[in-house]
């Protein structure tokens, strides 16, 4: 029998669009009322009225998003043997050209120095050790001894959230720089990584290898199909009912809330973590990694508030036309049909009770992908940062902003004229 192994985009891990129904304390994550008003008019422009987050918690959550493995070792080391390849093959210029990121904040100044001068081969693996003995590479955890002869070896290896939803700004150099938690790596080829395990054989890893830069398929290793979807952001999240661009997670199938059921399906199902995931619209998937302990539930309400605290990120300066976007903003209130979903103070309809839509609703070109799902129905996805994530829609299929719109335009019949949908664009450019 074919064993099927895979990670995935982490908690989060989705553009998730929220309720105003998510309290923050410490030990609560329920309902609160929503905020007075009508929120389907003036899209971004209301507000939910949300209770303030606890910033201990919001800490707490931000050293597990970026270190916790939840004891996922034992999948990476023990079966995948991912140490074993990372120690003999997995230079950091390779690391680089797949897609993984180094924190510059976490090299020693020596370290900094010696990169500087040249005085460092960045086509060592024993170099790549050094990083991950500093806590240097974005999502990874090694555990690494130093060997009688000096050399290092990596005893064991795991991954945390941010391997998939992070990056940096590039600051020292491509792909080294400052962590940007939540926004998606779509520089990150996941497939490809995973491929090089030699406990895989060769038709799974082919099917890993397939996949390409910035896509995952987190349902794989459930149905066995692949169908990958881009790796989402993981900002701009407080607020929702409904969690993934299915609204596969809410409060009634995970208590802790909306996004920690994705954290959990991901933490469980996707990295291995040791911990437990059962949802029965999923044909009773039941997934119990636990090995006389609980990895993962504990961690859940720290986790979702700091993904919760994390806005969209504004567009950079001169980024866009402001005279064009102020007229697309009047076309996506009117002639563009946009704000008749994308409304609300979050941009979705997905506020006004957990809406969710038909398969036929979507514009993208792969219409199946949500029949693999827990609801098998789609959340309108929120708009802010839209600017900072391309390619588009969950396969992928609009490589620019100006794609979406024309695919809109196409599909909808809007008949927009050209500069119309320039305008749009715009101010799309501009959230």
């Amino acid at each position: 029998m074919k064993t099927k192994f895979q990670i995935s985009p982490v908690p989060t891990l989705l553009l998730i669009a929220a309720f105003g129904f998510f309290s923050c304390n410490k030990s609560d994550f329920g309902h609160v009322p929503p905020g007075p008003g009508d929120l389907s008019t003036l899209p971004g422009k209301t507000s939910l009225n949300l209770p303030k987050l606890d910033p201990a918690l919001v800490e707490q959550g931000k050293q597990i998003f970026r270190y916790e493995t939840f004891g996922d070792e034992t999948f990476w080391t023990d079966q995948l043997q991912m140490n074993q390849v990372i120690q003999t093959a997995v230079s950091p210029n390779t690391a680089l050209a797949v897609g993984l990121k180094v924190d510059a904040a976490a090299l020693p100044a020596a370290v900094v120095d010696a990169i500087k001068r040249g005085a460092v081969d960045l086509n060592d693996p024993q170099t790549t050790l050094v990083l991950l003995q500093n806590n240097a590479v974005v999502g990874v955890k090694g555990q690494v001894r130093k060997n009688a002869d000096g050399s290092l070896k990596l005893e064991r290896v795991g991954i945390t959230c941010a391997l998939c939803h992070s990056t940096v700004d590039n600051s020292f150099a491509k792909g080294i720089g400052n962590r940007l938690d939540a926004w998606p790596n779509r520089d990150l080829n996941p497939g490809l990584i995973i491929s090089l395990s030699p406990a895989l054989d060769a038709a799974t890893k082919a099917t890993y290898a397939s996949w390409g830069p910035g896509f995952y398929d987190p349902r794989f290793n459930h149905d066995g199909l692949s169908d990958p979807t881009v790796i989402p952001p993981a900002y701009g999240l407080y607020g929702l009912p409904k969690s993934t661009f299915t609204g596969d997670g809410d409060i009634q199938h995970e208590p802790v809330g909306p996004v920690a059921y994705w954290n959990r399906y991901v933490a469980v199902t996707q990295m291995h973590g040791h911990g437990y995931f059962a949802d029965p619209r999923l044909n009773n998937w039941v997934v119990d990694y636990r090995q006389g302990d609980d990895l993962v539930s504990d961690k859940l309400p720290a986790l979702q508030a700091y993904e919760y605290s994390i806005s969209a990120p504004t567009p950079p300066a001169n980024s866009f036309d402001f005279a064009s976007a102020a007229r697309g903003k009047i076309l996506f209130i009117g002639k563009g049909h946009c704000a008749t979903c994308h409304s609300g103070p979050l941009f979705t309809d997905v506020i006004d009770g957990g809406k969710l839509h038909p398969q036929s609703a979507s514009v993208a070109l792969d219409k199946e992908y949500v029949n693999r799902t827990a609801t098998k129905l789609w959340r309108v996805s929120p708009l802010r940062g839209i600017w900072q994530h391309p390619p588009y829609f969950h396969d992928g299929s609009a490589k620019t902003l100006d794609e979406v719109v024309s695919r809109y335009n196409q599909v909808n019949k809007l008949k927009l004229s050209a500069s119309e949908m320039a305008d749009l664009t715009e101010y799309l450019k501009s959230l």
